[in-house]
């Protein structure tokens, strides 16, 4: 085992490497908030692309797809997850360049939402998708934390209070214009240490086909592609992503950042096919811990260990000079994903204030995107301390999205829905999701009188029927409605806040 404090010092180090290049990146470039929030207009192909892949790819890579094969499924199980991490980016291809055509002026997904369902909707969309970034941004926290845990015995708070500070640093500063270079850094430095870490892995291990071998002898059905259990959660986890991702406010940034929709459609492309071999490499490194004796896959078990599995495999197979790399390595996978998310759920926030403040100037809306990005860092360190399983976090964040992205895109593509019945849908495909969810069943069996009226729990059927009845109730409710929207007005009283802080008109 590394020595901890040889392991928080590497650690501080590169923090404070990456976060100097973000406060130099940004001096001087962050003149109004729009530079703040969605520096629009400002990245070409290569620059949107970087920072696609590294927002895509964050610390979750080297934990999620891991535990996935190791613990709910085996190569199904990563086949799914890397399908379905690829789809919404697919789907932003189309979708972006709609956002901007109607929008062009706009910064978040709840100005949309508010623009084109109303208050009620749009208070519904704020919530979840602030809770769904919220929750994704301590998931990163919990899986770092617990990555250097194992392999330096370094607290889990201490590394998460270093990870948010440095973080926390540079964003509060550059916003998303120093968010954007690092990423963009970051994905020249990981992909080729992920692709050398992977190789090294398989030849200390004893190559493909030893690893094959103990895995067979632990769990053949790992290996099985038709395995049920991996099939199902293959499903369940395209609907999962699908919906958190059309529900990120950090892809909605990167939409108004693209210089062009030409730019847009072609960098999302690429992420899109980037991320699926990434994914797969990731989750393999879970199907060779189950080869290993300290491995515990058992979620219902104290020693549960499947969501380190990634760094189980590393921890066994390389001294502990290169265990301490690899950590590093997953030091800026964070990075790259707490800086979008501390930004993108401030922007979210920030973009309203007009609508509820009087006449806010430039300063004050600065001010408050910074603040509230503090108060984002703050309260996922502490959260991100806690040791919590973090796939079963990212999938408690999914279903909130999954009952919300049909009735809440939809409106962009039709002028048939109206708001209350988007809200309605939405509403009734999350208590659907949640009547199924596993994890969050003891909180809604809590409620008097519904616990005996639960059905089993399925995960499957918990995204599926939040995603299915929300998008079928959607298609209902709007077929009923009498009037219609034109799409035409959808940006009329969307500005952009520098204008809108220097004439002081807001938006109603």
């Amino acid at each position: 085992m590394v020595e901890s404090r040889l392991a928080l010092g590497a650690t501080v180090v590169v923090l404070g490497a990456f976060s100097a290049i973000g406060l130099w990146y940004s001096a001087g470039r962050v003149r109004s908030i729009e530079d703040f929030i969605s520096a629009r207009g400002t990245a070409g192909g290569g620059t949107l692309t970087a920072t696609l892949i590294a927002s895509s790819m964050g610390a979750w890579i080297l934990f999620s797809p891991a535990e996935a094969g190791a613990a709910f499924g085996g190569i199904t199980a990563v086949f799914g997850y890397a399908a379905g991490s690829a789809l919404p980016l697919l789907a932003y291809v189309v979708v972006g360049p709609r956002i901007r055509e109607y929008l062009p002026d706009g910064h978040s997904l709840t100005e949309y939402a508010y623009a084109r369902y109303g208050r009620a909707m749009y208070a519904y969309v704020l919530v979840v998708s602030v809770l769904y970034m919220f929750i994704f941004l301590a998931a990163e926290m919990t899986g770092i934390t617990g990555a250097l845990e194992l392999v330096a015995g370094v607290p889990r708070w201490q590394t998460a209070a270093v990870v948010g500070l440095f973080v926390l640093s540079y964003t509060v500063y550059g916003g998303l214009q120093a968010s954007i270079f690092t990423d963009t850094i970051q994905t020249l430095v990981i992909l080729p240490l992920l692709a050398v870490g992977f190789g090294g892995a398989l030849l200390a291990l004893g190559g493909p086909g030893e690893i094959h071998a103990s895995v067979a002898a632990r769990n053949p059905s790992l290996l099985d592609p038709g395995f049920v259990t991996g099939l199902q959660f293959g499903g369940y986890v395209a609907i999962a992503v699908l919906g958190a991702e059309m529900l990120n406010q950090a892809w909605w940034q990167r939409i108004y950042a693209a210089e062009s929709d030409r730019t847009l459609r072609r960098s999302f492309l690429v992420a899109a096919v980037a991320v699926v071999p990434m994914i797969l490499v990731a989750g393999l490194f879970g199907l060779a811990a189950t080869g290993l004796d300290a491995i515990v896959t058992d979620p219902t078990s104290a020693g549960y260990n499947a969501d380190v599995a990634f760094f189980l495999v590393v921890d066994s197979a390389f001294p502990a000079w290169v265990a301490l790399a690899v950590v590093l390595l997953a030091i800026l996978l964070v990075m790259s994903t707490a800086d979008t998310l501390f930004n993108a759920i401030a922007s979210v926030v920030t973009a309203d204030l007009p609508t509820l403040l009087d006449d806010p100037d430039d300063r004050t809306l600065t001010l408050g995107a910074r603040g509230l990005t503090v108060a984002v860092a703050l309260a996922a360190t502490l959260v991100g301390a806690q040791g919590y399983s973090v796939l079963r976090i990212f999938l408690t964040a999914d279903l909130l999205a999954a009952a919300t992205f049909l009735p809440l895109l939809y409106g962009l593509f039709s002028s048939r829905p109206g708001g209350h019945g988007m809200l309605v849908a939405s509403v009734s495909g999350l208590l659907v999701g949640l009547a199924f969810f596993p994890t969050l069943r003891g909180l809604v069996a809590s409620v008097p009188g519904v616990g005996p009226l639960l059905p089993a729990p399925d995960f499957l059927l918990a995204f599926a029927g939040a995603a299915f009845v929300s998008g079928g109730l959607a298609v209902v409710f709007a077929l009923l409605t009498p009037g219609r929207f034109d799409l035409d007005d959808l940006g009329r009283d969307v500005r952009r806040l520098d204008d809108a802080a220097e004439s002081g008109e807001v938006s109603d």
